[in-house]
């Protein structure tokens, strides 16, 4: 089976990305399913200061080893002011320090959700650009506009739009199971 990990871009305790990300993993076939909480990670603010004079944070560590263990990504990234959360970032700039390829070359499904008509579509398309220099290997990408009108009693209920995301539930299942 392969290990699967699903994560919010967010700290929110009623993130709408974890949410989604949940929900799409949890249609994938004959995996293990880790769901990551950037909360559970207590990270300092990245600074190359803290990085010398303190080393590594472990909770970087652990975080670092939660993805070597994965065979794969579903990633949901809410959107502050256009781009990522300042709370993933910092994870993502953490993790970049120990291994560049902060993907490990394995497959993304990449995802972004917001209470508005466009959907995260502005960060979603900031880390299909910059994921894929971080060993992203791209396997679907999807965009989920108005969540509370659109994703109702844990599931995705617009006809068109859950077509549209099991197509790239579709294509993540088979980069994974390559």
């Amino acid at each position: 089976m392969k290990n699967i990990i699903a994560l919010g871009g967010s700290t929110s305790k009623k993130s709408i990305n974890k949410a989604l990300a949940v929900y799409a993993a949890s249609q994938l076939k004959n995996v293990d399913l880790t769901v990551l909480d950037l909360n559970d990670f207590q990270l300092p603010l990245y600074s190359v200061d803290i990085e010398l004079e303190e080393g590594m944070p472990s909770e970087t560590k652990r975080l670092n080893a939660a993805f070597d263990k994965a065979d794969g990504f579903v990633v949901s990234l809410a959107e502050h002011n256009g781009a990522y959360t300042a709370a993933f970032k910092n994870a993502f700039d953490w993790l970049s320090r120990i291994n560049g390829k902060v993907w490990r070359e394995k497959p993304v499904l990449l995802m972004a959700t917001s209470p508005g008509a466009r959907g995260g579509l502005t960060v979603l398309e900031i880390a299909a650009g910059r994921f894929p220099y971080m060993g992203a290997q791209i396997a679907g990408q999807f965009s989920l506009p108005s969540f509370f009108d659109n994703f109702k009693e844990e599931a995705v209920v617009e006809g068109e739009l859950k077509a549209d995301l099991f197509a790239q539930i579709d294509l993540f299942q088979k980069a994974i199971d390559l």
